[in-house]
């Protein structure tokens, strides 16, 4: 277990095309030992695990359907790297949601997130945050 840190006037980590190419080729890598990424880059993308640490709403809404599955997949199996694991704050509900927003989300997704992942939370979200 861990436990995160919060540092006063700290501004959110901002997503940038070169992170998200890194994240795309890594979600286009699933069956890679660490999807190809190596220990620099791991730790590096990890505080792109953490919504809203990172906000991906806006950058779920720019990017094709395609693009939105591939990173549910590579975040769902992600947890397992070290500093990946997100619980509630999963990207992937973020993801998820615009996947299902736009009534695109694939029929057997939830069946292979669940088989892929011990984070309950995934791809709903806490209940509670949606009450």
């Amino acid at each position: 277990m861990s436990v995160e840190s919060w540092e006063p006037g700290s501004a959110p980590r901002h997503i940038t095309s070169a992170d998200l190419e890194r994240l795309l080729k890594a979600a286009n890598a699933l069956e890679s030992p660490d999807f190809g990424l190596n220990g620099v880059e791991i730790s590096d993308l990890a505080a792109l695990a953490r919504h809203p640490q990172v906000d991906w709403t806006p950058v779920a809404a720019g990017l094709d359907d395609a693009a939105l599955v591939a990173l549910v997949q590579l975040y769902t199996l992600a947890e397992k790297l070290p500093g990946w694991e997100a619980g509630a704050k999963s990207p992937v509900i973020v993801l998820a949601a615009q996947l299902r927003e736009r009534g695109v989300y694939p029929e057997d997704l939830t069946a292979w997130i669940r088989a892929n992942t011990d984070n309950r939370f995934l791809p709903y979200g806490n209940l509670m945050d949606r009450l």
